[in-house]
């Protein structure tokens, strides 16, 4: 069985953010897998462990140092890693992100997909179901538990609702993506951050995949950061103190009434 997990190098969510001119400087921001790729990677090794054979491979698109993230997934144990790096991907949007990734998975063979369900960095959770529509996939998101039939022809997802979980029966091949409790991520081993070196990590840019730099990119998105910006400073609140508790109530009511206009 042939695994596809896509991944996406994001901002140590620790890290301080600072704006520069209406725009995030990314200049001395550390970078890190996204969390929930991670849940996607182990349960692509999970499902590979269970059955005894198959392939894991990794694919991202990024700038140079984004094969980082994918020597960290080589290193738990995934088999190949492709990387989808071009100066006309910069500042694609998740449409033109997943038609990149659509693009690649076309070259290649699958019978899982995994996305995690969210990039921690914008939090726009479309490019895994956009992917999906683009490959015409049976697809299941936010999926905490996932069961492959004998056969591997079927699987069934489970998911959280309000009130209980839900299982959703799909044929194979199809896209899942990964929510928190799908797993717990493993740590690499020395071994697996030795076998790194022993790995090849493809690189594809815009001619091997067939799309024109217009059709990405930042000049081709549909979807546009007009602007970044701190959020206001906060006005020190007001202290009451050294006073009856009814008489403190009725100055908070008074205020909250003719001040904040709230009441």
């Amino acid at each position: 069985m042939n695994i596809v997990v896509c991944v996406k190098q994001v901002p140590d969510t620790t890290s301080k953010i600072r704006i520069r001119n209406g725009e995030i400087d990314k200049e001395d921001l550390e970078y890190v897998i996204n969390p929930y790729d991670e849940y996607a990677i182990e349960e692509a090794l999970l499902i590979k462990e269970q059955l005894g054979e198959g392939k894991v491979t990794l694919i991202t698109m990024g700038p140079e140092r984004a094969k980082d993230t994918l020597k960290s997934g080589l290193a738990l144990g995934a088999d190949e890693a492709i990387h989808l790096i071009d100066d006309a991907f910069e500042g694609s949007d998740p449409y033109a992100t997943a038609l990149l990734l659509a693009k690649a998975l076309e070259k290649i063979d699958y019978d899982i997909i995994f996305c995690g369900k969210q990039g921690v960095d914008e939090d726009h959770a479309q490019v895994g179901i956009a992917l999906a529509e683009l490959l015409d996939l049976p697809h299941v998101s936010v999926i905490v538990k996932l069961d492959v039939s004998e056969d591997r022809k079927r699987a069934i997802a489970h998911r959280e609702v309000e009130g209980g979980k839900e299982a959703v029966e799909t044929s194979l091949p199809a896209l899942f993506t990964a929510q928190k409790g799908l797993n717990e991520p493993r740590y690499p081993s020395l071994k697996g951050i030795m076998a790194v070196k022993k790995k090849t990590i493809v690189e594809w840019g815009a001619q091997e995949l067939g799309v024109s730099p217009r059709e990405v990119g930042r000049e081709a998105a549909k979807i546009r950061m007009v602007e970044a910006m701190t959020p206001p400073g906060r006005e020190a609140g007001q202290l009451f103190q050294g006073e009856e508790p009814g008489e403190i109530a009725r100055k908070v009511a008074h205020l909250l009434r003719e001040e904040a206009k709230i009441l």
